[in-house]
């Protein structure tokens, strides 16, 4: 039992050394992790020893400062890749359909096309087309010109250039150069609007989910009824889509600025 003990303080004390090293982006020598962890400097000494040969910190050969190694990076790593959207966004997509009353969406890209992987619909008034597996055209639809607005100009043009945009409404964008003008300043506001231009009497607001590299993975959407989506109830939709993209996002791992 005593020797548990000594191994359960030996763990704590180097996930102790972790923590200490995470905000000590220039390293610690082994004299101040020892007084930090309040042990003896031949302790400390066989606790960064043991996280050294595992590639949990490593050790400047000049200065001898410990910082945190890169074993720490592949298994952030790893965590990132294994955290699935859906079960990430759930409460949040959730509280965002409750505060604005209408049907919320979560897109991904697949080539050409977007392909809606959850919804949650509060006031079904309306039929949709959308539904969870089903796919839409990148190019006239909220969460599709978002994704789209990712891709370089060059992308853009070169994806259809031999095919034409088929105008699904009299509102679906069907000129390239339009397009392009359009998804540059989807890209600039970091939102996108559809304005009846897949389904007729249907609009929608979206903006982009970032993951921990700080690359857009998906996009998350609020769409209504055109009756009830007016200038003004868009203009608040705007503003809580934002809120939950970015919420969504931050539990993704993504660190950079707010949208």
């Amino acid at each position: 039992m005593k020797q548990e003990g000594t191994t359960i303080q030996s763990v704590n004390r180097a996930l102790q050394i972790l923590s200490i090293l995470q905000s000590e982006s220039a390293g610690l020598g082994v004299t101040e992790i020892s007084h930090r962890l309040d042990v003896s400097k031949s302790t400390a000494h066989r606790l960064l020893s043991s996280l050294k040969m595992q590639g949990f910190v490593q050790q400047d050969e000049t200065s001898e400062y410990y910082r945190l190694g890169l074993k720490l990076l592949e298994l952030g790593e790893s965590v990132a890749e294994d955290l699935d959207i859906r079960q990430v966004a759930s409460s949040s997509i959730h509280a965002l359909a409750e505060r604005t009353g209408e049907t919320v969406h979560i897109g991904v890209r697949d080539h050409e096309e977007v392909v809606y992987i959850d919804k949650v619909e509060k006031y079904a008034t309306i039929r949709m087309y959308s539904a969870i597996g089903k796919r839409a055209p990148l190019y006239c639809t909220g969460i599709g010109k978002l994704l789209l607005a990712y891709e370089t100009e060059e992308e853009i043009r070169k994806m259809y250039a031999k095919s034409d945009l088929k105008a699904y409404t009299s509102h679906t964008i069907t000129d390239v150069d339009d397009l392009v003008k359009h998804v540059r300043s989807i890209r600039e506001n970091q939102l996108s609007l559809d304005w009846e231009e897949h389904e007729e009497g249907v609009r929608c607001v979206a903006a982009p989910i970032y993951n921990h590299r700080g690359e857009v993975v998906a996009a998350v959407s609020v769409a209504g009824a055109s009756n009830r989506m007016t200038e003004e109830k868009l203009g608040r939709c705007k503003q809580e889509v934002r809120h939950s993209a970015l919420e969504i996002s931050r539990q993704l791992g993504y660190t950079g600025q707010d949208l």
